[in-house]
Protein backbone atom coordinates (compact mmCIF):
# COMPACT_ATOMS: atom_id res chain seq x y z
CA UNK A 1 0.00 0.00 0.00
CA UNK A 2 1.76 3.56 -0.85
CA UNK A 3 2.11 5.86 1.52
CA UNK A 4 -0.92 7.79 2.67
CA UNK A 5 0.64 10.77 4.11
CA UNK A 6 3.42 11.20 1.25
CA UNK A 7 4.28 14.87 0.98
CA UNK A 8 3.26 15.33 4.71
CA UNK A 9 4.46 16.38 7.86
CA UNK A 10 0.79 15.92 9.51
CA UNK A 11 0.24 12.78 11.12
CA UNK A 12 -3.36 12.13 11.91
CA UNK A 13 -2.87 9.44 14.75
CA UNK A 14 -0.77 12.22 16.99
CA UNK A 15 -3.57 14.74 16.58
CA UNK A 16 -4.55 15.96 19.80
CA UNK A 17 -8.25 16.16 18.53
CA UNK A 18 -9.92 13.63 16.19
CA UNK A 19 -8.45 14.38 12.50
CA UNK A 20 -11.57 14.50 10.80
CA UNK A 21 -12.59 18.39 12.20
CA UNK A 22 -9.38 19.74 11.02
CA UNK A 23 -10.64 17.44 7.41
CA UNK A 24 -13.68 19.54 7.67
CA UNK A 25 -11.68 23.10 8.38
CA UNK A 26 -9.29 22.99 5.63
CA UNK A 27 -12.16 20.78 3.41
CA UNK A 28 -14.52 23.23 3.85
CA UNK A 29 -11.76 26.09 3.07
CA UNK A 30 -11.07 24.21 -0.04
CA UNK A 31 -14.49 24.17 -1.05
CA UNK A 32 -14.94 28.44 -0.42
CA UNK A 33 -11.56 29.00 -2.55
CA UNK A 34 -13.61 26.82 -5.84
CA UNK A 35 -15.45 30.20 -5.81
CA UNK A 36 -13.69 32.22 -8.42
CA UNK A 37 -15.26 29.05 -10.58
CA UNK A 38 -18.62 29.48 -9.35
CA UNK A 39 -21.16 32.01 -11.05
CA UNK A 40 -21.13 34.16 -7.98
CA UNK A 41 -17.05 34.33 -8.55
CA UNK A 42 -17.51 34.91 -12.23
CA UNK A 43 -20.30 37.14 -12.57
CA UNK A 44 -18.35 39.71 -10.63
CA UNK A 45 -15.71 40.30 -13.73
CA UNK A 46 -18.78 39.88 -16.54
CA UNK A 47 -18.61 43.79 -17.33
CA UNK A 48 -14.80 44.56 -17.27
CA UNK A 49 -14.53 41.90 -18.89
CA UNK A 50 -16.73 41.35 -21.51
CA UNK A 51 -15.84 45.43 -22.44
CA UNK A 52 -12.11 44.36 -22.61
CA UNK A 53 -12.76 41.50 -25.22
CA UNK A 54 -15.04 43.37 -27.21
CA UNK A 55 -17.80 40.58 -26.56
CA UNK A 56 -21.28 41.69 -26.37
CA UNK A 57 -23.27 40.55 -23.12
CA UNK A 58 -25.25 37.98 -25.12
CA UNK A 59 -22.01 36.41 -26.49
CA UNK A 60 -19.99 36.37 -23.18
CA UNK A 61 -22.85 34.77 -21.73
CA UNK A 62 -23.24 31.92 -24.65
CA UNK A 63 -19.14 31.67 -23.83
CA UNK A 64 -19.76 30.40 -20.26
CA UNK A 65 -22.66 28.68 -21.00
CA UNK A 66 -20.96 26.49 -23.43
CA UNK A 67 -17.98 26.37 -21.92
CA UNK A 68 -19.89 24.91 -18.26
CA UNK A 69 -21.94 22.40 -20.47
CA UNK A 70 -18.38 20.89 -21.94
CA UNK A 71 -17.19 20.82 -18.37
CA UNK A 72 -20.79 18.66 -17.45
CA UNK A 73 -19.79 16.21 -20.17
CA UNK A 74 -16.46 14.80 -18.52
CA UNK A 75 -16.74 15.73 -14.62
CA UNK A 76 -17.79 11.87 -13.85
CA UNK A 77 -14.21 11.36 -14.69
CA UNK A 78 -12.71 13.38 -11.95
CA UNK A 79 -14.91 11.52 -9.59
CA UNK A 80 -13.06 8.39 -10.79
CA UNK A 81 -10.18 9.96 -10.28
CA UNK A 82 -11.67 10.69 -6.88
CA UNK A 83 -11.90 6.71 -6.28
CA UNK A 84 -8.56 5.68 -7.88
CA UNK A 85 -6.30 8.36 -6.92
CA UNK A 86 -7.73 9.96 -3.02
CA UNK A 87 -8.85 13.39 -2.22
CA UNK A 88 -5.34 14.65 -1.54
CA UNK A 89 -3.96 14.57 -5.24
CA UNK A 90 -7.37 15.20 -6.97
CA UNK A 91 -7.98 18.44 -4.71
CA UNK A 92 -3.95 19.69 -5.14
CA UNK A 93 -4.35 19.59 -9.16
CA UNK A 94 -7.46 20.90 -9.01
CA UNK A 95 -6.25 24.08 -6.71
CA UNK A 96 -2.98 24.19 -9.33
CA UNK A 97 -5.11 23.63 -12.60
CA UNK A 98 -8.00 26.83 -11.25
CA UNK A 99 -5.23 29.32 -10.66
CA UNK A 100 -3.57 28.39 -13.89
CA UNK A 101 -6.55 29.19 -15.38
CA UNK A 102 -7.06 32.45 -13.40
CA UNK A 103 -3.79 33.59 -14.62
CA UNK A 104 -4.25 32.88 -18.34
CA UNK A 105 -7.81 34.86 -17.39
CA UNK A 106 -6.23 37.52 -16.58
CA UNK A 107 -4.21 37.51 -19.67
CA UNK A 108 -6.96 36.66 -21.91
CA UNK A 109 -6.89 40.59 -23.62
CA UNK A 110 -3.43 40.06 -24.52
CA UNK A 111 -3.73 36.54 -25.68
CA UNK A 112 -7.05 37.37 -27.97
CA UNK A 113 -5.25 40.33 -29.67
CA UNK A 114 -1.95 38.13 -30.06
CA UNK A 115 -4.10 35.07 -32.12
CA UNK A 116 -5.92 37.67 -34.21
CA UNK A 117 -2.64 39.26 -35.41
CA UNK A 118 -1.06 35.42 -36.19
CA UNK A 119 -4.35 34.62 -37.68
CA UNK A 120 -4.68 38.18 -39.28
CA UNK A 121 -8.47 37.93 -38.51
CA UNK A 122 -10.46 40.07 -36.64
CA UNK A 123 -13.48 39.02 -35.53
CA UNK A 124 -15.43 38.76 -31.92
CA UNK A 125 -15.46 34.88 -32.76
CA UNK A 126 -11.44 34.53 -31.17
CA UNK A 127 -12.01 36.27 -27.92
CA UNK A 128 -15.49 33.87 -27.96
CA UNK A 129 -13.70 30.84 -28.20
CA UNK A 130 -11.26 31.87 -25.81
CA UNK A 131 -13.28 32.37 -22.87
CA UNK A 132 -15.50 29.09 -23.91
CA UNK A 133 -12.52 27.32 -23.22
CA UNK A 134 -11.28 29.44 -20.47
CA UNK A 135 -14.70 28.82 -18.66
CA UNK A 136 -14.22 25.31 -19.18
CA UNK A 137 -11.30 24.83 -17.52
CA UNK A 138 -12.62 27.46 -14.38
CA UNK A 139 -16.01 25.56 -14.13
CA UNK A 140 -14.20 21.97 -14.34
CA UNK A 141 -11.32 22.74 -12.06
CA UNK A 142 -13.76 24.94 -9.47
CA UNK A 143 -17.06 24.50 -9.35
CA UNK A 144 -16.48 20.56 -10.73
CA UNK A 145 -13.54 18.89 -9.49
CA UNK A 146 -12.06 21.21 -5.95
CA UNK A 147 -15.82 21.34 -4.87
CA UNK A 148 -16.56 17.48 -5.49
CA UNK A 149 -12.95 16.55 -4.10
CA UNK A 150 -13.40 18.76 -0.85
CA UNK A 151 -16.81 18.37 -0.08
CA UNK A 152 -16.56 14.70 -0.35
CA UNK A 153 -13.40 14.09 1.95
CA UNK A 154 -15.22 15.83 4.47
CA UNK A 155 -17.98 13.11 4.09
CA UNK A 156 -15.87 10.35 4.06
CA UNK A 157 -14.34 10.85 7.61
CA UNK A 158 -17.45 11.35 9.58
CA UNK A 159 -20.72 8.39 9.85
CA UNK A 160 -22.49 9.30 12.63
CA UNK A 161 -22.15 12.68 13.04
CA UNK A 162 -22.02 13.59 9.31
CA UNK A 163 -25.07 16.00 9.39
CA UNK A 164 -23.60 17.99 12.26
CA UNK A 165 -20.39 18.56 10.72
CA UNK A 166 -22.37 19.15 6.91
CA UNK A 167 -24.31 22.22 9.38
CA UNK A 168 -21.17 23.76 10.31
CA UNK A 169 -19.32 23.67 6.87
CA UNK A 170 -22.48 24.34 4.71
CA UNK A 171 -22.84 27.63 7.01
CA UNK A 172 -19.77 28.90 6.65
CA UNK A 173 -19.52 28.18 2.84
CA UNK A 174 -23.06 30.28 2.88
CA UNK A 175 -21.83 32.81 4.12
CA UNK A 176 -18.66 32.89 2.51
CA UNK A 177 -20.37 32.56 -1.14
CA UNK A 178 -22.62 35.61 -0.29
CA UNK A 179 -19.91 38.25 1.03
CA UNK A 180 -17.18 37.35 -1.69
CA UNK A 181 -18.51 39.55 -4.69
CA UNK A 182 -18.35 42.21 -1.97
CA UNK A 183 -14.57 41.93 -1.78
CA UNK A 184 -13.55 40.54 -5.08
CA UNK A 185 -15.63 43.31 -6.60
CA UNK A 186 -13.15 45.85 -4.14
CA UNK A 187 -10.11 43.80 -5.17
CA UNK A 188 -11.22 44.32 -9.23
CA UNK A 189 -11.76 48.32 -8.39
CA UNK A 190 -7.95 48.29 -6.52
CA UNK A 191 -6.42 46.45 -8.49
CA UNK A 192 -7.89 46.12 -12.13
CA UNK A 193 -9.69 42.86 -13.21
CA UNK A 194 -6.06 41.35 -14.29
CA UNK A 195 -4.76 41.73 -10.75
CA UNK A 196 -7.75 40.53 -8.77
CA UNK A 197 -7.55 37.60 -11.10
CA UNK A 198 -3.94 36.86 -10.24
CA UNK A 199 -4.36 37.60 -6.71
CA UNK A 200 -6.72 34.51 -6.60
CA UNK A 201 -4.54 32.73 -8.61
CA UNK A 202 -1.76 32.61 -5.73
CA UNK A 203 -4.79 32.44 -3.44
CA UNK A 204 -5.18 29.06 -5.17
CA UNK A 205 -1.23 28.04 -5.21
CA UNK A 206 -1.31 28.30 -1.43
CA UNK A 207 -4.53 26.14 -0.74
CA UNK A 208 -2.49 23.51 -2.51
CA UNK A 209 0.39 23.33 -0.13
CA UNK A 210 -2.18 23.55 2.48
CA UNK A 211 -4.65 20.52 0.78
CA UNK A 212 -0.96 18.92 0.34
CA UNK A 213 -0.54 19.02 4.00
CA UNK A 214 -3.73 18.63 5.66
CA UNK A 215 -6.23 16.51 3.45
CA UNK A 216 -6.31 13.09 4.32
CA UNK A 217 -8.41 10.26 1.88
CA UNK A 218 -10.16 8.62 4.20
CA UNK A 219 -9.50 7.77 8.39
CA UNK A 220 -9.15 3.99 8.19
CA UNK A 221 -5.39 4.50 6.24
CA UNK A 222 -4.11 6.07 9.70
CA UNK A 223 -6.04 3.18 12.10
CA UNK A 224 -9.45 5.44 12.09
CA UNK A 225 -12.43 4.97 11.57
CA UNK A 226 -15.30 7.93 11.14
CA UNK A 227 -16.29 10.10 13.72
CA UNK A 228 -12.86 8.84 15.45
CA UNK A 229 -13.33 5.40 16.89
CA UNK A 230 -10.08 3.64 16.71
CA UNK A 231 -10.33 0.11 14.29
CA UNK A 232 -11.48 -3.20 15.92
CA UNK A 233 -12.53 -6.14 14.64
CA UNK A 234 -16.04 -5.87 16.52
CA UNK A 235 -16.42 -2.29 15.02
CA UNK A 236 -15.32 -2.98 11.72
CA UNK A 237 -18.26 -5.94 10.93
CA UNK A 238 -20.51 -3.21 12.40
CA UNK A 239 -19.86 -0.64 10.27
CA UNK A 240 -19.80 -3.10 7.13
CA UNK A 241 -22.80 -1.56 4.47
CA UNK A 242 -22.63 -2.65 0.66
CA UNK A 243 -20.18 -0.40 -1.12
CA UNK A 244 -22.21 0.68 -4.45
CA UNK A 245 -20.66 0.79 -7.55
CA UNK A 246 -22.06 3.93 -9.86
CA UNK A 247 -23.15 1.49 -12.18
CA UNK A 248 -25.09 -0.43 -9.32
CA UNK A 249 -26.37 3.00 -7.99
CA UNK A 250 -27.33 4.07 -11.08
CA UNK A 251 -29.87 1.27 -10.96
CA UNK A 252 -31.33 2.08 -7.88
CA UNK A 253 -34.92 4.82 -8.13
CA UNK A 254 -33.33 7.19 -5.18
CA UNK A 255 -30.42 7.88 -6.97
CA UNK A 256 -32.03 9.36 -9.93
CA UNK A 257 -35.00 11.23 -7.62
CA UNK A 258 -32.51 13.10 -5.42
CA UNK A 259 -29.99 13.67 -8.47
CA UNK A 260 -33.21 15.13 -10.12
CA UNK A 261 -34.73 17.31 -7.35
CA UNK A 262 -30.94 18.76 -7.14
CA UNK A 263 -30.97 19.29 -10.84
CA UNK A 264 -34.15 20.99 -10.41
CA UNK A 265 -32.80 23.12 -7.64
CA UNK A 266 -30.06 24.00 -9.70
CA UNK A 267 -31.72 25.05 -12.54
CA UNK A 268 -34.70 27.00 -10.90
CA UNK A 269 -32.42 29.00 -9.01
CA UNK A 270 -29.75 29.43 -11.59
CA UNK A 271 -32.49 31.03 -13.87
CA UNK A 272 -34.25 33.29 -11.81
CA UNK A 273 -30.90 34.45 -10.18
CA UNK A 274 -29.52 35.35 -13.64
CA UNK A 275 -32.75 36.89 -15.12
CA UNK A 276 -34.18 37.84 -11.32
CA UNK A 277 -33.88 42.30 -12.53
CA UNK A 278 -35.76 41.07 -15.84
CA UNK A 279 -38.50 38.64 -14.31
CA UNK A 280 -39.54 41.05 -11.46
CA UNK A 281 -39.94 44.21 -13.95
CA UNK A 282 -42.26 41.63 -16.37
CA UNK A 283 -44.35 41.74 -13.15
CA UNK A 284 -44.14 45.37 -12.60
CA UNK A 285 -41.59 45.65 -9.74
CA UNK A 286 -38.99 47.91 -9.64
CA UNK A 287 -34.73 46.53 -9.43
CA UNK A 288 -34.91 47.17 -5.93
CA UNK A 289 -36.91 44.42 -5.20
CA UNK A 290 -35.93 42.00 -7.49
CA UNK A 291 -32.36 42.17 -5.33
CA UNK A 292 -33.95 42.55 -2.21
CA UNK A 293 -35.20 38.77 -1.73
CA UNK A 294 -31.75 37.16 -1.53
CA UNK A 295 -31.57 38.43 2.09
CA UNK A 296 -34.45 36.74 3.40
CA UNK A 297 -34.03 33.87 0.89
CA UNK A 298 -30.76 33.12 2.56
CA UNK A 299 -31.98 33.39 6.06
CA UNK A 300 -34.48 30.90 5.56
CA UNK A 301 -31.89 28.64 3.89
CA UNK A 302 -29.42 29.39 6.47
CA UNK A 303 -31.93 28.23 9.00
CA UNK A 304 -33.15 25.50 7.24
CA UNK A 305 -29.38 24.11 6.39
CA UNK A 306 -28.44 23.86 10.40
CA UNK A 307 -31.64 22.68 11.59
CA UNK A 308 -31.96 19.32 9.25
CA UNK A 309 -28.58 19.01 9.01
CA UNK A 310 -28.37 18.23 12.42
CA UNK A 311 -31.67 16.47 12.57
CA UNK A 312 -30.40 14.44 9.40
CA UNK A 313 -28.55 11.99 11.77
CA UNK A 314 -31.32 10.70 13.50
CA UNK A 315 -34.20 11.25 10.09
CA UNK A 316 -34.91 9.52 7.25
CA UNK A 317 -33.55 11.56 4.18
CA UNK A 318 -36.51 10.61 2.15
CA UNK A 319 -38.56 13.26 4.65
CA UNK A 320 -36.53 16.04 3.29
CA UNK A 321 -37.04 14.86 -0.36
CA UNK A 322 -40.57 15.64 -0.05
CA UNK A 323 -39.56 18.77 2.20
CA UNK A 324 -37.67 19.73 -0.85
CA UNK A 325 -39.93 19.64 -3.38
CA UNK A 326 -42.83 21.14 -1.27
CA UNK A 327 -40.00 23.74 -1.45
CA UNK A 328 -39.78 24.22 -5.42
CA UNK A 329 -43.72 23.69 -5.11
CA UNK A 330 -43.99 27.12 -3.39
CA UNK A 331 -41.23 28.87 -5.35
CA UNK A 332 -43.07 27.57 -8.83
CA UNK A 333 -46.78 28.79 -7.17
CA UNK A 334 -45.20 32.02 -6.30
CA UNK A 335 -43.29 32.62 -9.19
CA UNK A 336 -46.38 31.85 -11.43
CA UNK A 337 -48.25 34.75 -9.43
CA UNK A 338 -45.26 37.37 -8.42
CA UNK A 339 -47.44 39.87 -8.81
CA UNK A 340 -49.83 39.22 -6.40
CA UNK A 341 -49.69 39.89 -2.29
CA UNK A 342 -48.40 36.19 -1.55
CA UNK A 343 -46.63 35.95 -4.40
CA UNK A 344 -43.14 37.43 -3.54
CA UNK A 345 -43.45 35.72 0.01
CA UNK A 346 -44.00 32.41 -1.06
CA UNK A 347 -41.19 32.60 -3.33
CA UNK A 348 -38.81 33.36 -0.95
CA UNK A 349 -39.32 30.79 1.34
CA UNK A 350 -39.55 28.01 -1.55
CA UNK A 351 -36.62 29.92 -3.07
CA UNK A 352 -35.06 29.35 0.76
CA UNK A 353 -36.38 25.64 1.47
CA UNK A 354 -34.89 24.59 -1.48
CA UNK A 355 -31.37 25.99 -1.19
CA UNK A 356 -31.27 24.99 2.66
CA UNK A 357 -32.05 21.34 1.59
CA UNK A 358 -30.07 21.64 -1.06
CA UNK A 359 -26.75 21.78 0.58
CA UNK A 360 -28.00 19.00 3.40
CA UNK A 361 -28.83 16.43 0.81
CA UNK A 362 -26.08 17.15 -1.49
CA UNK A 363 -23.51 16.16 0.80
CA UNK A 364 -25.28 13.46 3.15
CA UNK A 365 -27.20 11.31 0.55
CA UNK A 366 -24.68 9.48 -1.30
CA UNK A 367 -22.17 8.11 1.35
CA UNK A 368 -25.31 6.74 3.53
CA UNK A 369 -27.14 5.25 0.48
CA UNK A 370 -23.96 3.60 -1.60
CA UNK A 371 -21.19 4.13 0.81
CA UNK A 372 -17.79 5.60 0.47
CA UNK A 373 -15.37 3.21 -1.87
CA UNK A 374 -17.21 4.54 -5.36
CA UNK A 375 -18.45 8.11 -3.85
CA UNK A 376 -16.35 9.75 -6.38
CA UNK A 377 -17.77 8.14 -9.55
CA UNK A 378 -20.87 8.67 -7.76
CA UNK A 379 -20.87 12.40 -7.10
CA UNK A 380 -19.22 13.16 -10.35
CA UNK A 381 -22.12 11.72 -12.05
CA UNK A 382 -24.64 13.80 -9.96
CA UNK A 383 -22.22 16.83 -10.53
CA UNK A 384 -22.82 16.79 -14.52
CA UNK A 385 -26.21 16.47 -13.81
CA UNK A 386 -26.25 19.53 -11.74
CA UNK A 387 -23.54 21.63 -13.93
CA UNK A 388 -25.29 20.48 -17.19
CA UNK A 389 -28.99 22.01 -15.30
CA UNK A 390 -27.28 25.32 -14.53
CA UNK A 391 -25.94 25.44 -17.74
CA UNK A 392 -29.44 25.15 -19.98
CA UNK A 393 -31.11 27.51 -17.44
CA UNK A 394 -30.12 30.95 -18.57
CA UNK A 395 -30.94 30.21 -22.25
CA UNK A 396 -34.57 28.61 -21.50
CA UNK A 397 -35.73 31.06 -19.31
CA UNK A 398 -34.72 33.86 -21.60
CA UNK A 399 -35.96 31.47 -24.55
CA UNK A 400 -39.42 31.34 -22.66
CA UNK A 401 -39.39 35.40 -22.59
CA UNK A 402 -38.68 36.25 -25.72
CA UNK A 403 -41.37 34.14 -27.40
CA UNK A 404 -44.20 34.35 -24.81
CA UNK A 405 -42.85 38.18 -23.35
CA UNK A 406 -43.03 36.94 -19.95
CA UNK A 407 -41.67 34.20 -17.42
CA UNK A 408 -44.70 32.12 -16.40
CA UNK A 409 -44.18 28.59 -18.38
CA UNK A 410 -41.54 28.03 -16.51
CA UNK A 411 -43.25 28.13 -13.29
CA UNK A 412 -45.69 25.58 -14.80
CA UNK A 413 -43.17 23.52 -16.18
CA UNK A 414 -41.63 23.49 -13.09
CA UNK A 415 -45.08 22.54 -11.03
CA UNK A 416 -45.20 19.69 -13.90
CA UNK A 417 -41.95 18.26 -13.19
CA UNK A 418 -42.55 18.39 -8.89
CA UNK A 419 -45.59 16.88 -9.58
CA UNK A 420 -44.02 13.57 -11.52
CA UNK A 421 -41.24 13.72 -8.99
CA UNK A 422 -43.71 13.82 -6.40
CA UNK A 423 -45.07 10.74 -7.59
CA UNK A 424 -41.97 8.78 -8.83
CA UNK A 425 -40.14 9.25 -5.05
CA UNK A 426 -42.94 7.02 -3.32
CA UNK A 427 -40.42 4.15 -3.68
CA UNK A 428 -36.75 6.12 -4.01
CA UNK A 429 -35.93 4.62 -0.55
CA UNK A 430 -32.46 4.10 1.03
CA UNK A 431 -31.35 0.94 -0.96
CA UNK A 432 -28.92 0.12 2.06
Amino acid sequence: MANPNKFSFINPKKSPIFYGYIVAIFGTIGVYLSMPGQTIGVSVFTDPVKDALGLSRNQFSNAYMIGTIMSSLVIGKAGVWFDKYGARYVAFFAALTLAFSLLLCSWSVSMSVFIQEILQIQSWLIPFCLMTLLFFMLRFSGQGVLTMASRNVIMIWFDKNRGKVNAVSSVAISFGFSSSPLWVNYLIESYTWQGAWQILALALVILSVLILQFYKNKPEDHGLLPDGEVITEEKTIKRSAKQYTLEEAKKTRAFWMYGLILAFNSFFITGLTFHIVSIFNSEGFPKEDAIAIFLPASVVAVTVSIVFNFLSDYLRLKLYLYLMILGGIFASVGFLFLSTWFGVPLLILGFGIMSGFYAVLNAIVWPRFYGRTHLGAITGKIMSLLILASALAPSTFSLCFSTFENYRLMGYIGLAFLLFLGIASIKANNPQ
